[in-house]
């Protein structure tokens, strides 16, 4: 099966399932020299973690990282970076009552249209326990990032479609379980989560992610353009059904007059734009303004209501998905989400390395 690596210079295999024995990446193109640590990638993968609050999945792993090569007294040697997490309370059992049936909203009839054959334990490969081994390289894709003055930042923007953050508090991302940075809102957004999953439902919405300090450049003027790169991380994500970059679709609705961005030299001499509707991309390349991109996530498919469906035979079926599952994706969307945009901007930064004498 092919479509299990991203990237050029700097470039992320992921591997493993769901309910195997683990999952992990393969990290290759990364300097040598680049100070990397266990605690380096544990950070990263402590937000993304299952169990963290009620409003995500109750699966309870410690998900603790094993750097297994590529990395020498602290820091990287310039070969592959291997990373592997253990799968330790897997729980195959949740879905054997089920493997013949077609769970709505999931993989499972494509992947056996597909494959004539597919593993059923939690999805396997299609589980976003997949994005792991992306939280994995994306610490590493990060910390060559901060070399260069780069850092990315995400948090949940939106809940459903009325709970939309007010204020901006950087510093209150982390301290509320729903990773936004209006604590008022935040706390709404709580109690909507909550009252879905005592409903067994679910809840959708939008997760930013803007990064800051990219150097003007990066980006290719054709179809490597830096926001089809972007493009095309976010929506490899599960969950993901849209994306936008600056204003969006908000664009259709404005005059060019409206839209464009006035070209200004600042204090310091370097040309930048007055205004930011185009987030940070022109032209597929970066302006050196503060990339700003939106997902739009999915509410989780697996609900435990009732719902019709067919088994593999074209059977009509009714199906209630149990088993731990998230209510919402959002909060730990954000630290897959950064992730991915630190993997495009890094292999951007080295392919622009190379493109230069």
């Amino acid at each position: 099966m092919p479509g299990n690596s991203f990237g050029q210079a700097f470039r992320l295999t992921t591997w493993g399932e769901s309910h195997g024995a683990a999952v992990g990446c393969t990290v290759d193109g990364c300097p040598a020299g680049l100070e990397l640590t266990v605690e380096h990638v544990q950070h990263e993968l402590n937000r993304r973690r299952v169990g963290q609050s009620k409003v995500s999945s109750q699966r309870q792993e410690p998900d603790q990282v094993q750097i297994l090569s590529g990395v020498f007294e602290g820091r990287t040697t310039g070969t592959p970076i291997t990373m592997l997490v253990f799968n330790t309370d897997a729980k195959p059992g949740h879905y054997e009552n089920i493997k013949d049936l077609y769970r709505p909203g999931h993989a499972d009839y494509t992947w056996d249209v597909k494959y004539g054959f597919r593993d059923w334990r939690g999805g396997g490969r299609s589980s976003a326990r997949e994005t792991i081994g992306r939280v994995a390289g994306g610490a590493v894709a990060r910390l060559l990032l901060a070399r260069a003055g780069v850092s990315i930042i995400g948090y949940t923007l939106q809940l459903g479609d009325d709970l939309r953050a007010r204020t901006f508090d950087e510093a209150e991302i982390e301290r509320n379980i729903m990773r936004c940075p209006d604590a008022e809102v935040a706390a709404l957004m709580v109690e909507r989560v909550d009252e879905a999953r005592r409903s067994l439902d679910s809840l959708g919405g939008v997760v930013e992610v803007r990064a800051r300090g990219v150097p003007p450049g990066l980006g290719e003027p054709v179809f490597d353009k830096l926001q089809a790169d972007i493009g095309k991380a976010m929506f490899s994500i599960p969950a993901i059904k849209g994306v936008e970059l600056g204003e969006g679709f908000a664009v259709a609705g404005l005059r060019g007059s409206e839209h464009n961005d006035p070209f200004v030299r600042r204090l310091d001499g370097a040309i930048g734009t007055a205004t930011n509707r185009h987030g940070g991309i022109l032209g597929g390349i970066s302006t050196g303004e503060e990339i700003v991109v939106r997902l739009a996530a999915k509410p989780p498919a697996s609900i435990a209501r009732p719902q019709q469906t067919v088994d593999r035979e074209g059977n009509p079926a009714t199906i209630e998905v149990h088993g731990r599952h998230d209510p919402t994706v959002l909060p730990r969307l954000v630290p897959i989400a950064e992730a991915m945009l630190a993997l495009v901007l890094a292999d951007h930064l080295l392919r622009q390395r190379m493109a230069r004498v």
